[in-house]
């Protein structure tokens, strides 16, 4: 008899812990499915993450749903896919987070190609291009990074300008970060900052806008290259995105889009 009770405390233990273990792997995070062609055509749709607040690359029409060249580059995509689109709009600071948790395929939204992002994503061969200043008016002396001491410095948070500026500027100068790129542009013109963290895209539209500014380019900051981005295990579908940037580069429907946004051909854009 004292055997018997010894097995069965011995089994209902065993029943616990086994239970126990189950209950823990379940709890625990599950590995990611890498994403393939065959999953997007499976489920035949694509659905994109685009910004709508940096025209012309990311913007919105007339029913303010999102357009602009990444916009077009994702219909593109789609088409040569054969499926549906979704166009889902994102924020600098959400972007990456909406990719990372699957909100969306892929992220075609201005996406800078640098080493600390390619810590979390991986980027495809790039597709467009634009150049990065500390923009400024006329009047206001600024030839270095000496001359930002108690400069108030307006950028959208987790830019590529954010990260340039913030590793170039004293600490006496302030950088304000917006959510978005209209915000920090606004705060330039409202005079809450005297000096923007912009692409070229945006100093033609100030310098056409605001001419009574006189915003001009005060340092370079980078040529950015601008890639998709995918999660780091989507390897395969990384490959069908370079093949399809190559064709349409190659065939001259991405120099069309660009055209059509830029009224300038398609840069030469570098590969790896």
């Amino acid at each position: 008899m004292r055997l018997l009770r010894s097995l069965d405390r011995f089994a209902h233990w065993f029943v616990v812990a086994a239970g126990l273990a189950a209950a823990l792997a379940s709890a625990a995070p599950q590995s990611a499915h890498a994403a393939t062609v065959d999953d997007i055509l499976g489920k035949k749709k694509l659905v994109v993450g685009v910004l709508t607040d940096f025209p012309p690359f990311g913007g919105t029409d007339a029913a303010q749903k999102p357009d602009g060249y990444d916009a077009d580059v994702a219909r593109l995509m789609a088409k040569y896919l054969g499926v549906e689109l979704e166009l889902v709009p994102v924020t600098g600071p959400n972007r990456i987070p909406y990719l990372l948790t699957n909100k969306i395929d892929v992220l075609i939204a201005t996406f800078g190609i640098t080493p600390e992002r390619a810590k979390q994503v991986q980027f495809s061969i790039p597709y467009s291009s634009l150049e990065v200043y500390l923009l400024a008016p006329k009047k206001l002396a600024i030839k270095g990074p000496e001359d930002l001491k108690g400069v108030k410095i307006a950028v959208a948070r987790a830019s590529t300008q954010d990260t340039a500026i913030t590793a170039m500027a004293p600490k006496e100068a302030r950088i304000m970060r917006f959510d978005d790129d209209a915000s920090a542009l606004q705060a330039m013109i409202s005079g809450q900052a005297d000096a923007l963290g912009a692409a070229n895209v945006v100093l033609a539209q100030l310098q056409k806008s605001h001419p009574e500014m006189e915003i001009e380019p005060k340092i370079t900051l980078r040529h950015q290259p601008n890639g998709v981005a995918l999660r780091r295990a989507d390897a395969d579908l990384r490959q069908w995105v370079d093949t399809f940037i190559f064709f349409v580069k190659n065939n001259g429907e991405l120099d069309a889009i660009h055209r059509k946004w830029f009224n300038q051909p398609l840069p030469e854009l570098p590969t790896f």
